[in-house]
């Protein structure tokens, strides 16, 4: 883990952002969470290259970048101890970081799986007995949404059989340019909207790539964008 310690605040900002995976807006800070993201936190964040902040009406909006999850998950990895906590509370954190931590070792979870934005507010999602299931035939990958089946376009069930050709198994993390190339048919508004629609499905996860040196020109131009976030992977099922 990094040598430059994150105070309390700055760590309780950081929860909040990885807790929402998305842009959020200082109002929205302080209607969740009962905080904001401002100065000297802010300028030490953006400075340390975790938090990307930009100037959003009078306020600021703030997302995570690459190198901010890569810290939280040491962070987790390392149960919290920049935090210099003592007794109860430094039991308790290490605890439950310690149990997350072995969650993801042991399913091969990234942080993004856990609080990606692919998990809908709950307004949004319909009642088991609404979801639909369809399947192309001799598919292992579930087609599982949180739409009723008037809404599963053709075009979604194309892309889940596409992943499902491309993945070496369920689950596994595929690049959205390679089902691009796939189904190289498709307008890419098209194709676009059609991600942004699966990505508030139950079984579906976009994710950026945390490895940038793995992005090729193909995967930067492939990615797309939600929450004002280039995502370069897809995962279907688990």
């Amino acid at each position: 883990m990094s040598d430059e310690k994150l105070s309390q605040p700055e760590l309780a900002r950081m929860v909040a952002l990885m807790r929402e995976a998305r842009e959020v807006s200082n109002s929205e800070l302080e209607k969740l969470y009962g905080l904001t993201l401002v100065n000297p936190e802010r300028a030490r964040l953006n400075k340390l290259g975790l938090v990307d902040s930009w100037k959003q009406g009078r306020s600021y909006a703030h997302v995570l970048t690459d190198a901010g999850w890569a810290r939280m998950r040491d962070e987790i990895a390392h149960g919290f101890q920049s935090l210099q906590l003592k007794a109860s509370p430094k039991v308790i954190l290490e605890g439950l970081a310690g149990g997350l931590q072995s969650v993801m070792e042991r399913n091969g979870y990234k942080l993004l799986d856990i609080f990606g934005p692919s998990a809908a507010p709950m307004a949004e999602v319909t009642s088991p007995d609404a979801a639909s299931e369809v399947k192309p035939e001799s598919s292992d990958v579930p087609l599982v949404t949180t739409t009723s089946p008037s809404e599963v376009s053709d075009l979604e069930v194309r892309i889940r059989v596409a992943y499902k050709e491309l993945a070496k198994e369920p689950g596994a993390w595929v690049g959205i340019a390679a089902i691009r190339s796939s189904l190289s048919d498709v307008p890419r508004a098209e194709f676009d909207e059609a991600l942004r629609l699966m990505n508030r499905s139950e079984d579906v996860i976009l994710a950026p790539e945390s490895n940038k040196k793995e992005l090729t020109a193909q995967d930067h131009d492939a990615a797309v964008n939600i929450g004002d976030q280039d995502k370069h992977i897809l995962r279907i099922g688990a």
